[in-house]
């Protein structure tokens, strides 16, 4: 027996996400359909019962017998770079970067979050990928003080290849006095500032265990410089540098900085940890 049915919504919920497709199908009693998505992304949503012929523009209808009503592939491996986006997408779950090697054999949601799970509670009993440092031990590192110590604190620390650290934008910053009166906008040489002494905390971090005491950063060129938009008073300005290469005492780092998600500026530079 066959049935022409029409689901407006069918939804798959992966932890807080939540994926809609719009269906229409002519469906046999007791089958299941899988629907992959456009472009071979996304989730795989699997219809039970009602399922034999799926019109859904873009996908490719799998029966029990292989791809239903005639449908070709748009890769030879379509259906590993389904399995490989389903992996990101899960383990993108956690909120975090995951520097890791993944073989995964016969992989499914449900194991895929049971491993994101499991790294996130990992990451809180270890710190995640690095230990955050408040204001104080900034000030251990930097040799700045008020009104030009323009890092508030340190987020992540990746070994000694990348960082993330941010500057509290508030209308109290001493430069809104003057740029500009009745139109405050952080001047762009102190994002650049502010993201090289993140970049100097990422340098150093190559001392660790060493007199820092006596030591500064010195920086020797800016390349690539770019503003995207103004910040202003009330932003947060998210600073994420990687080190590109280092010898010795001397780096180039490349880095830039968000607000809500988007760049406001981005540069790479050169520096060096000199003795006081």
């Amino acid at each position: 027996m066959s049935a022409a049915v029409e689901a407006r919504e069918v939804s798959v919920t992966l932890g807080r996400a939540r994926v809609v497709h719009h269906v229409t199908a002519t469906v046999q009693r007791g089958e299941w359909v899988a629907l992959i998505g456009p472009n071979g992304a996304g989730k795989t949503t699997i219809l039970r019962a009602l399922a034999g012929l799926v019109r859904f523009a873009g996908a490719i209808v799998l029966d029990e017998r292989g791809i239903a009503n005639g449908g070709k592939l748009r890769w030879p491996d379509e259906f590993v770079r389904h399995k490989a986006a389903d992996i990101l997408g899960d383990l993108a779950l956690t909120g975090a970067r995951i520097r890791a090697h993944v073989v995964a054999t016969r992989p499914s949601h449900s194991g895929n979050i049971a491993l994101a799970r499991a790294l996130a509670r990992a990451g809180k009993r270890t710190g995640g990928t690095g230990p955050a440092m408040d204001i104080s031990r900034i000030m251990d590192y930097l040799p700045h003080r008020y009104p030009f110590l323009l890092v508030d604190r340190i987020l992540e620390i990746e070994g000694q290849q990348r960082i993330v650290g941010i500057k509290n934008v508030t209308i109290n910053e001493p430069f809104f006095q003057g740029h500009f009166p009745g139109h405050p906008i952080m001047p762009g040489v102190l994002i650049i500032e502010a993201m090289a002494q993140v970049g100097g905390m990422l340098l150093m971090s190559h001392f660790e265990g060493q007199n820092v005491d006596d030591k500064v950063v010195y920086f020797m060129s800016l390349d690539h410089v770019k503003f995207r938009r103004p910040v202003v008073p009330g932003d947060q300005i998210r600073f994420e540098l990687e080190m590109v290469q280092f010898r010795g005492k001397t780096c180039r780092m490349k880095g830039a900085g968000y607000v809500d998600g988007q760049v406001v500026a981005e540069a790479e530079m050169m520096a060096m940890v000199v003795d006081r």
